[in-house]
């Protein structure tokens, strides 16, 4: 199959970066979400980053407003007629998401393949909610998308050989990097990162040290570019909190279990950057 449009369905900070890093790959972009304010934020999004890659000199204005020709805004999920290709970047819910493969699968056409970029949600649940199951694959972005090299890719259960390597191929086409990463809660990425972040938590719980020193002490003792509780509040610590719900409830093994402070702060709305406030402050 010759991919020539795609659709990605949410047109959040996720969604927005995996249609913009399709647009530039020469691909015809349709950026859905459900209101006309949302995509229109998604699309400034994507022209702000374009700017600052034009402005440094390392895109030109031509490539830019050429980039941004292929994108299409969508309000209207009949859309998904007319791609080959469509990637959902929806909020991390099982519930939403079986609803809108559900749906997607009823209007896309028989070729199309359905690729989501949950970060933890087994793929072949997901897959259930459709009438082809073969054609559904995880694409797991990570953030932030026009930055970020690695792509995991996902196979359900039923999953066939050909969209693997279809998708495979897809994610090079994009200057990215595929990780072939089996259906388990977490994949790779977040098996390990989440439980990371969450004991950098409980060692701001339990006393251990406060949050400036806990990043400190793995920027420079262990090299990493940023700090974990820095990084949780860059995702957003109701992100993390569902993620270690849904590895807690997967494996069923307590080493999972979300930390107490963790469920305060969101509790409280103290979500990270995004809200203003986590382990720090924002202003």
């Amino acid at each position: 199959m010759n991919i020539q449009k795609i659709m990605v369905v949410g047109a959040g900070q996720m969604g927005s970066g995996i249609a913009q890093v399709c647009a530039m790959a020469g691909f015809q972009v349709v950026l859905h979400d459900m209101s006309e304010e949302i995509v229109e934020k998604g699309f400034q999004s994507i022209k702000g980053q374009l700017q600052k890659q034009a402005d440094k000199g390392k895109l030109a204005e031509q490539a830019k407003e050429d980039i941004l020709q292929r994108l299409i805004p969508s309000v209207n999920i009949e859309n998904a007629k007319g791609v080959d290709l469509i990637i959902e970047a929806i909020i991390e819910k099982m519930e939403a998401k079986t609803a809108l493969f559900e749906k997607l699968d009823q209007l896309a056409q028989e070729h199309v393949i359905l690729a989501t970029n949950t970060s933890s949600l087994p793929i072949t649940e997901i897959a259930a909610a459709t009438n082809r199951p073969d054609r559904v694959i995880g694409m797991h972005f990570m953030n932030p998308v026009p930055v970020m090299k690695l792509v995991e890719i996902i196979r359900g259960l039923a999953t066939s050989e050909e969209v693997y390597q279809q998708i495979e191929e897809l994610t090079k086409q994009l200057n990215k990097t595929p990780v072939e990463v089996q259906d388990f809660p977490g994949f790779v990425s977040n098996r390990i990162l989440m439980p990371m972040i969450n004991e950098a938590i409980f060692s701001v719980y339990e006393g251990v040290a406060e949050p400036k020193a806990i990043d400190e002490v793995m920027k420079l003792g262990m090299n990493h570019p940023m700090g974990p509780l820095t990084l949780a509040d860059f995702i957003g610590l109701d992100t993390c909190l569902y993620i270690m719900e849904t590895l807690h409830e997967g494996f069923g093994d307590d080493k999972y279990r979300p930390c107490p402070l963790l469920r305060k702060y969101v509790s409280a709305g103290w979500l990270g950057r995004k809200s203003g406030r986590g382990f720090y402050h924002y202003s």
